[in-house]
């Protein structure tokens, strides 16, 4: 008769635990109370709201919290025994959140909480060295040398330009060209319109943007740094541009407004350094220090007379 050969299949630790609660780990209620009451404070220990087989005769129980600001935790008193041993020990005991615990909110990163219009006079927001909303600015390493001349084949393009524009010289033309007239010119610049912003006009838009946006605001009194130095400025064209830029920070309270260049923010695009940390306020009762209490008054206490009575004298006494 031949025999069957069996396997033997690996069995993980995982498929050995027991689902079923260890019989005497499930019994030591009391003790798991007891531990319980030992951690927490007088009367916050609820009932027994159940228990969960945690491994091989290890079990961890569950009792209610009544504190008032834990509502829906649940006290965690894991206990265990040994293999073939009768006493049953307590592991841990720990506070828990439950099913319906009230928690704190995930926390967020201050980059992902932080709104447009949260930021005020004195606050600083300092952005990333990757911020990809800002890029290098002009370092002149591609800037061509200033005697350089100008390519052959860039001077052989204008000369075929202007062959095509022109059939001659001026001198020999009927008719002026109108590539070369002002009005032509002026529409190419976007310039052809019939009236444009006076000198009055100009004083009177600066005045406005200064008193909104400008040096003397508390916001650009706090600031670490002007406008004139963020990476955020957009500039702007014409007389304006001198004195004026457009913001270009969405977390900047002048987001999108024109703003003088003295004026500032906390969210400068260098304004990497971050407040410093509100200091807690001393402990009204120190309980680390240690005052010396000494076994006898000190003579200048007040309580030693400064001279000897005379009855003292003859009995010795200091």
């Amino acid at each position: 008769m031949r025999r069957r050969r069996r396997e033997a299949i690996p069995v993980s630790a995982a498929t050995t635990r027991s689902r079923t609660p260890d019989r005497l780990c499930a019994e030591a209620v009391d003790l798991a109370r007891a531990a319980a009451e030992e951690a927490a404070a007088p009367g916050v220990v609820g009932e027994h709201e159940g228990l969960v087989s945690e491994g091989d005769r290890v079990v961890t129980h569950f009792f209610g919290c009544r504190e008032p600001g834990y509502r829906g935790w649940r006290w965690a008193v894991t206990v265990a025994r040994a293999s073939r041993a009768k006493i049953v020990t307590v592991d841990e005991t720990v506070l828990l959140p439950g099913p319906d615990a009230v928690l704190a909110p995930e926390w967020v990163p201050w980059s992902e909480r932080l709104r447009p219009g949260d930021m005020g006079p004195g606050d600083l927001l300092p952005t990333d060295a990757e911020d990809l909303r800002l890029e290098p600015g002009f370092s002149g390493e591609e800037e061509p040398p200033p005697n350089s001349a100008v390519s052959e084949e860039l001077a052989d393009l204008v000369e075929a330009e202007d062959a095509e524009v022109t059939a001659g010289t001026p001198a020999h033309l009927a008719e002026a060209p109108s590539r070369g007239s002002i009005a032509a010119v002026a529409e190419e610049l976007g310039m052809r319109r019939a009236r444009v912003l006076s000198r009055y006009g100009l004083h009177a838009a600066a005045d406005r943007w200064e008193e909104s946006y400008g040096a003397k605001t508390p916001m650009a009194q706090a600031a670490p740094a002007s406008c004139m130095s963020c990476g955020f400025l957009a500039p702007i064209g014409g007389s304006l541009g001198q004195a004026f830029g457009v913001c270009a920070n969405e977390f900047s309270p002048a987001d999108g407004r024109v703003v003088s260049l003295g004026y500032g923010c906390g969210g400068h695009s260098e304004a990497a350094v971050m407040p410093k940390p509100p200091q807690p306020a001393p402990p009204v009762i120190d309980e680390t220090r240690v005052d010396p209490f000494p076994l006898r008054p000190s003579a200048d206490s007040g309580s030693v007379p400064a001279t000897e009575d005379a009855s003292s004298a003859e009995l010795g006494h200091s």
